[in-house]
């Protein structure tokens, strides 16, 4: 019996030992949205076309590759036609956000067509965009110039505010948010009561609101950031913002906190990502929370700002670092290292 009892042990402590040196097989919970983006009716008809398809309504689909920087000419000579110009257009789409460069509307592209997503613009041309690895920098790499130690402070809006979300949890989760570019980089961020004297200015705007680049009601465009050090942060007041999935249950509703990091990247200096499990990918689901560092975004990051000198992260980790299993690996092992401890004792 004792024997049968030891054999378990040493084999469970195997188990261990080896599920803790292989993180790569180790238990990992993604980002994974609880309503699924699919391809909507409107856009079925889009499905696999190519260059010589005439499509009804594909003006207006040429309209969001313009507005998202991939088509440069004039919007009034937009027709239906699947042209060499919009073929051009979809491949560089498609290289820069991750996805099979196949050139033709596959259902991949217009999922993430059809997904909620940043309003910043994805410029694809070499001079508006410096890109290295997966994440990318606006034109001219700007970041902010204070002294060292850099502070920047910020503000909501005491007028651009939705009312069904408590200031204090917007507060909170704004404040984690700003926590975790500053826990990879030498900045520090301050909430300050006096708006107009803040670097970072945030609030919740609706339509056009005067800085050109309108919002555009439930879903489609989510937020907009400037590069610094222009500091505004402007969040669409039309959406369903959530600080508790368990507790806001709209199907449309988006995390607050997912897209304030997202848009943190976008006012430090950080343009669009073409790695999916960044921060920095320009598209997000309803009730999707992703709200992690991801080694593509703090590579970025640190390369305009440096790094936090208390900033270390695990060279197995390949995915991200704020936790996805980052952090809590770390707890894991001490875990796993203490058990075994007390396991090997019993087998004495």
């Amino acid at each position: 019996m004792f024997r049968f009892f030891n054999d378990k042990i040493t084999q469970f402590v195997l188990f261990l030992s080896f599920s803790s040196l292989f993180p790569a097989i180790a238990t990992r919970t993604p980002a994974v949205p609880l309503t699924e983006i699919t391809v909507d009716i409107q856009n079925i008809r889009f499905l696999d076309a190519g260059k010589g398809s005439h499509v009804t309504g594909m003006a207006e689909l040429k309209k969001y590759f313009q507005r998202f920087g991939y088509l440069s000419i004039p919007e009034n000579n937009f027709t239906n036609l699947f042209d060499q110009e919009f073929e051009s257009a979809l491949l560089v789409f498609q290289k820069k956000l991750g996805l099979s460069t196949t050139g033709k509307l596959d259902y991949d592209t217009m999922k993430v067509i059809s997904s909620p997503r940043c309003g910043v613009s994805d410029k694809t041309k070499a001079h508006s965009i410096h890109v290295t690895k997966h994440y990318a920098y606006f034109y001219g790499k700007p970041r902010w110039s204070k002294s060292s130690p850099m502070k920047l402070s910020y503000a909501f809006s005491p007028y651009k505010i939705i009312d069904y979300v408590s200031l204090s949890d917007i507060k909170t989760v704004f404040r984690r948010a700003f926590s975790r570019w500053s826990s990879v980089i030498p900045v520090d961020f301050t909430e300050v009561e006096d708006y107009s004297s803040a670097d970072i200015k945030i609030g919740f705007y609706k339509g056009d609101h005067g800085d050109g680049e309108s919002f555009d009601g439930v879903l489609g465009v989510l937020a907009h950031a400037f590069s610094p050090e222009n500091g505004r942060f402007h969040l669409d007041a039309a959406e369903t913002w959530a600080v508790d999935f368990s507790v806001e249950k709209s199907k449309v509703a988006v995390d607050l906190e997912s897209v304030a990091t997202h848009e943190i990247g976008h006012v430090l200096g950080l343009a669009h990502s073409s790695d999916k499990n960044a921060i920095m990918y320009p598209s997000l689901s309803p009730r999707t929370k992703k709200v992690d560092l991801n080694i593509d975004d703090v590579d970025g990051i640190q390369a305009l700002y440096g790094s936090n000198p208390n900033f270390s992260y695990n060279p197995l980790l390949e995915s991200d670092i704020s936790s996805s299993w980052g952090i809590m690996n770390i707890e894991r092992r001490s875990a796993i290292i203490a058990l075994m401890v007390i396991l090997f004792s019993l087998c004495l």
